[in-house]
């Protein structure tokens, strides 16, 4: 078929987030975690609205993970159209373009991008924008397959693959509006396309291949979000937090350190156990994700925290991290008293503290010193703890 000559008149975009997303891992779907410190669909969304030739964007989201996907945008950002999904990819751009074709000023182009892609380059928008504004019906972005293929059976190389004709697929892909609506409705409903360029092309039009980009990789797997990051010059962001907190001793209360309890004639006194190393902990976990410290979340006027157990504070902010798709590379501890011996019981400490954290004990590590008889801690009056946490932000 001839390619219709003309140029762009109103280019719309589609983004597609309605998948699970599970093999990437994590507590949500891949396209709501972090890369670099942004949601990867944040990423995604704003790369296009970027762009001064989309007017318009619609945004596909699954059936209930609306919350979730406003959530995940960016505060600044112009607020997408959103449209629920299907169970299959082809379903979910049927229902995006079956909303665009209800506008008042329906698009004469339509770019459709996968959410979980969450870096577009603006020179690889161009060339795709280029080949359809010079009047071809479809184009997609494409990268030379480098590795050496194979055919294999039972376990065993056969012949090899020839590679120079063949390509790895990316997205956007573009596309003349009208010709994608036709190969949608065209398209057999018990058959499942792996893209719309396959369901065009079906038509008998003709795709044309644009040089794609690395940085446009797709997040599959939980290690793919730091190996993308890195293609984009963001890699993973390290950030430090510092805590300090202090405790009266009473006679007679049991004594919490480190989440363990330390036999000792006298305890700390608080409103929750007053570990005072595990709050001190906490604020520098804060500390480092920015949000403000153990008294924010946990204020002492609230009667629900009065005796409560220190290591549910150190589990929300555990949480907490992993919500930002971040991890705690290391902490380091210091309890200042004169009394008691910290040493006999550190190794507890660090297994207890790894255990309520999810890291391994070599990633943290607990000291123990004296004010040499000085201060209140040097006359036995309290003990004071003081953290360091490093996380890192971005994998």
């Amino acid at each position: 078929m001839a390619p219709h000559m003309g140029t762009i008149e109103r280019l719309a975009a589609i983004v597609l987030a309605a998948g699970k997303g599970e093999r990437a891992g994590g507590n949500r779907p891949k396209q709501f975690q972090r890369i670099a410190g942004r949601t990867v669909l944040g990423r995604a969304v704003r790369s296009l609205q970027q762009a001064s030739e989309v007017a318009e964007l619609i945004l596909v989201v699954g059936w209930g993970d609306e919350a979730l996907a406003l959530e995940a945008l960016e505060d600044d950002a112009p607020r997408p159209r959103l449209v629920g999904g299907g169970a299959r990819r082809q379903d979910s751009v049927a229902s995006a373009l079956d909303e665009l074709a209800r506008s008042a000023t329906p698009p004469s182009h339509v770019l459709i991008h996968d959410g979980a892609r969450p870096f577009v380059p603006s020179d690889a928008l161009d060339r795709l924008v280029a080949v359809l504004d010079s009047g071809a019906v479809a184009a997609i972005p494409v990268l030379p397959v480098a590795d050496t293929l194979v055919r294999g059976a039972g376990g065993m190389a056969g012949e090899v693959v020839q590679r120079d004709t063949l390509f790895r697929v990316q997205t956007p892909q573009a596309f003349r509006f009208d010709t994608l609506r036709a190969a949608h409705a065209a398209w057999p409903q018990d058959r499942t396309a792996t893209d719309d360029a396959q369901m065009v092309r079906a038509l008998g039009h003709e795709v044309v291949l644009v040089a794609g980009d690395q940085r446009m990789e797709k997040i599959t797997l939980a290690e793919d979000f730091a190996r993308v990051a890195v293609l984009n010059g963001m890699g993973p962001e390290f950030r430090t937090g510092m805590g300090y907190d202090v405790h009266r001793l009473e006679e007679g209360l049991p004594l919490w350190l480190g989440g363990i309890e330390v036999a000792h004639s006298h305890g700390l006194e608080g409103h929750s156990d007053a570990d005072v190393a595990i709050h001190a902990l906490v604020d520098a976990i804060l500390g480092a994700l920015g949000e403000g410290d153990i008294g924010v979340h946990f204020p002492p006027s609230d009667p629900q925290w009065r005796g409560a157990p220190s290591f549910r504070f150190l589990e929300f902010v555990r949480d907490r991290v992993a919500a930002r798709n971040a991890r705690i590379t290391h902490v380091d501890l210091t309890i200042i008293c004169e009394a008691p011996r910290i040493g006999p019981h550190r190794d507890r400490m660090r297994a207890r503290l790894a255990d309520i954290l999810s890291i391994d004990p070599d990633r943290i590590s607990v000291k123990a010193t004296t004010t040499e008889g000085l201060g209140f801690t040097g006359r036995r009056e309290g003990i004071a703890a003081q953290a360091i946490a490093t996380i890192r932000v971005g994998d």
